[in-house]
């Protein structure tokens, strides 16, 4: 029966709609299934895009093939009129039709004797056409119109939805392009330079060679600037960066920091003893005079280097003993460069201090843990909470997460300061359960350092056998940065956790390392939407086509959306409308102390609605 050939068709097609498959295969082999079950000689698709000529995408045979172009040379037929129109053309005999003078004797010609066309719309918008050719005379059943146009539907929403998938990409290689190199002179900048710098580590350590890293400064730059202005500061900063990749080796990289601080990675070393003859020619190389638009400048250069294998274990650390050693070069001026080996000042200045004083934090009761709560976009009901660490130093007051979280992982203290922080939370979230009755989520941010750590899912198992709560109600937030870490160990780790039955939410999705092949394949269940994006959703159209296409997506893949940074009622409308399932940010609530939360949760258990947003009175 036709009904069960459709259904079996849809079916097939359905399951192609989350693939990366190309759009042309997909669709060849749509028309092909059509000629199977339809009462149809041949069949193709043509897309139209508004102001364009007509472009062929798909055809069963050459006979349908040669029916679209025949279409597209005459610009005339059943194919425009449809997409003109809206509405299904049907020519049931094709000897006495009239509508389209130039193209019904062509097409008499090569044997066409009946055509039905069908729009490709979705909402307002006309894509093409779907048409159907036959070699006989005869009109199409209304049971075939209905099926014929079902499918041509069908392929509507897959073109919107490759379409949604291809503008994602594109506009995640964008921002990764944008986000990884510096805008004046085009080189990787400080976080690109760092993911090739653990590149490098994992190397090094396979093949016992080393990577040395050159930390390079400018000296006096600030004089060019205040003699000759910003715009020759520009120029001779770009000059810079074109001279020194022109003496690299092959293989080795090159990024700006900041300003005037460059940096350059030379992998596979034999020994230390062969970066001295690449410093060398750095310095040789910076020392000719710069000849700019409107003057010619001489400068000199403080080089310092740092190697891998020489008690280092993290990029950052690499990173900052060379631009250690690029001080002391500076201010000794013993030469050009100076190697060395900083194995007692992994950690320096504040960020020594901080790291020293965090075992002692967590004993003295410092550090806390603050709640955000997470919201139904549509009726503001409180479904979860997420966890955020804070410390409140005895001297330094509140320090920010952005500072002590990265000691913390520098220092190897994550993977029990995290520990700690799933312990606290997983027992709040109970201590509530036991007061009032809220199956209210937990979630729980996750360092890529502690996620990739030895027993990492033993010990969440730990703490959730210390209960008897549903695993389901905890949701574990990675960043893509896990990815780059070492991907097939990270898959390992997800299959683990997803056994305990917990949550795994991938956080601010589109800012990192996006790929649309990890959503397919990995057991994510929440997709949080990035701040920035959602911040720039009324000002910035990119920005809503991003956050469009990645809701879209999200529910394809049975996914659900949590829209971070929602700050105004204009962003919570908008993303209300485009279907994202839950909401936080300030316009719902500030982070809050947990007792703070305990009055939310007995506001809902009590039928009274907690009024968010309108709960800063709670906030602390």
């Amino acid at each position: 029966m036709l009904s069960e050939d459709l259904a079996e068709v849809l079916s097939e097609f359905a399951r192609t709609m989350v693939t990366n498959f190309p759009i042309q295969r997909i669709l060849e082999h749509l028309v092909k299934r059509i000629v199977d079950i339809m009462p149809v000689t041949a069949a193709g698709v043509t897309l139209i895009d508004s102001g364009l000529d007509p472009q062929y995408v798909a055809a069963s045979d050459p006979s349908a093939l040669r029916y679209e172009q025949l279409q597209t040379e005459l610009g005339e037929g059943p194919c425009l009129a449809a997409y003109g129109s809206g509405r299904a053309i049907s020519v049931p005999d094709l000897r006495i039709e009239d509508r389209f003078p130039r193209f019904v004797p062509r097409a008499l010609e090569s044997g066409l004797a009946a055509v039905f066309t069908f729009p490709l719309r979705h909402e307002d918008v006309q894509l093409g056409a779907l048409d159907l050719y036959r070699d006989t005379r005869g009109a199409l059943s209304p049971e075939s119109m209905i099926a014929a146009q079902t499918l041509a539907d069908v392929a509507a929403a897959y073109l919107i939805n490759a379409r949604a998938r291809s503008d994602l990409q594109e506009s995640s290689d964008r921002s990764r392009q944008a986000a990884l190199h510096d805008p004046l002179t085009g080189l990787p900048n400080r976080v690109l330079m760092l993911e090739r710098l653990e590149h490098a580590f994992r190397t090094a350590r396979r093949s016992g060679n080393t990577s040395a890293v050159f930390f390079l400064d400018l000296d006096r730059f600030k004089d060019v600037n205040d003699t000759y202005g910003h715009q020759a500061g520009d120029e001779l900063l770009v000059a810079v960066a074109a001279r020194l990749t022109g003496v690299l080796r092959p293989g080795d990289s090159l990024a700006r920091l900041s300003g005037d601080e460059f940096v350059v990675l030379c992998e596979d070393l034999a020994d230390p003893s062969a970066a001295d003859p690449i410093a060398v020619r750095l310095d040789a190389e910076l020392s000719r005079p710069f000849v700019l638009s409107r003057v010619e400048v001489t400068v000199t250069a403080s080089i310092g280097i740092a190697f891998t294998g020489r008690g280092i274990d993290a990029p950052e650390e690499l990173l900052r003993d060379a631009d250690l050693a690029m001080y002391r070069s500076k201010r000794d001026r013993v030469g050009s460069h100076e190697i060395i080996d900083l194995r007692e000042l992994h950690l320096s200045g504040h960020q020594s201090g901080l790291a020293r004083g965090l075992p002692a934090a967590l004993g003295r009761g410092e550090l806390h843990l603050d709640y955000q709560p997470i919201v139904d976009t549509v009726d503001g009901r409180l479904t979860g909470v997420e966890a955020l660490l804070r410390w409140s130093h005895p001297s330094r007051g509140a320090v920010s997460p952005a500072t002590f979280i990265p000691a913390a992982e520098q220092s190897g203290q994550i993977v029990e300061i995290g520990k700690w922080v799933l312990q606290q939370a997983w027992s709040d979230r109970q201590r509530w359960q036991r007061e009032r009755p809220a199956q209210i989520g937990m979630s729980v941010n996750v360092s890529a350092h502690q996620f990739m750590s030895a027993g990492f899912a033993q010990a969440v198992a730990g703490v959730l056998d210390s209960t008897s709560a549903d695993p389901g109600l905890l949701t574990l937030e990675i960043t893509e940065s896990v990815f780059v870490y070492d991907e097939p160990r990270a898959r390992v780790v997800l299959a683990e956790l997803k056994e305990l039955g917990v949550q795994l939410a991938l956080d601010d999705f589109g800012t990192g390392y996006s790929s649309l092949g990890y959503l397919n394949s990995l057991p994510i269940d929440t997709i949080k939407i990035d701040r920035q994006f959602t911040a720039n959703l009324t000002a910035e159209p990119g920005s809503h086509v991003i956050v469009t296409a990645i809701i879209q997506l999200a529910h394809g893949l049975r996914m659900t959306v949590v829209a971070e940074g929602v700050e105004t009622a204009q962003q919570h409308n908008e993303v209300t409308k485009l279907g994202s399932d839950a909401c936080q940010g300030f316009y719902f609530a500030k982070p809050m102390v947990a007792t703070n939360i305990d009055t939310l949760i007995q506001h809902q258990a009590n039928g009274r609605n907690p009024r968010l947003p309108g709960v800063t009175a709670f906030a602390s």
